[in-house]
């Protein structure tokens, strides 16, 4: 399968207007598992967090997305803030929190805040990677319009550094 990606020029000022995240602790409003790639993402209340791998039942866990690497870092988890989602669907472009594909869905912190940081998820340590710039792939599984209303605000890939239960209600925050 060919991949696309978006390059755009870096906007300082994406992701910093009001109610973006610029909190230094957030929440998680929404966890979410695919088993296989391109399938259905389910939601739940709770899900295990295995180091280095990811969240139990879920493509990447099993080294089974559309974007796995065995050797890559980054592919554990991906989540999204709320605020973008909210700001994607006043442009017009609805999209149901679960259909961003990222496996958490967060309100109240800034999440490029967090490359190349550690953070936690509930009790889970985890490390900022990079930004999950949205794709055509996802565009392709969603609607016309969702990778340009997502550029610089996709969401964050991050490495798992600690088994652990990630719920949700959990805190989210920055460590040290």
């Amino acid at each position: 399968m060919d991949a696309a990606f978006v390059l755009a020029k870096h906007d300082p000022q994406r992701g910093t207007e009001p109610g973006s995240g610029t909190e230094s602790v957030g929440t998680v409003e929404l966890i979410a598992l695919a088993a296989e790639a391109e399938g259905s993402m389910r939601e739940v209340l709770a899900a295990e967090a295995i180091e280095g791998r990811g969240l139990r039942g879920d493509r990447y866990e099993r080294g089974a997305g559309t974007f796995s690497n065995p050797n890559g870092r980054g592919y554990d988890l991906t989540l999204v803030e709320a605020e973008a989602l909210e700001e994607l669907s006043a442009k017009g472009f609805d999209l149901a929190p679960a259909e961003a594909r990222r496996n958490l869905v967060v309100r109240g912190i800034a999440l490029d805040d967090l490359i190349g940081r550690r953070f936690r998820v509930g009790d889970v340590e985890c490390f900022g990677q990079r930004r999950c710039e949205p794709c055509s792939h996802l565009e392709r599984l969603t609607r016309p319009g969702v990778l340009r209303g997502l550029v610089h605000r996709g969401g964050l890939r991050a490495d798992v550094l600690s088994d652990g239960e990630i719920r949700v209600g959990d805190s989210i925050e920055a460590l040290g």
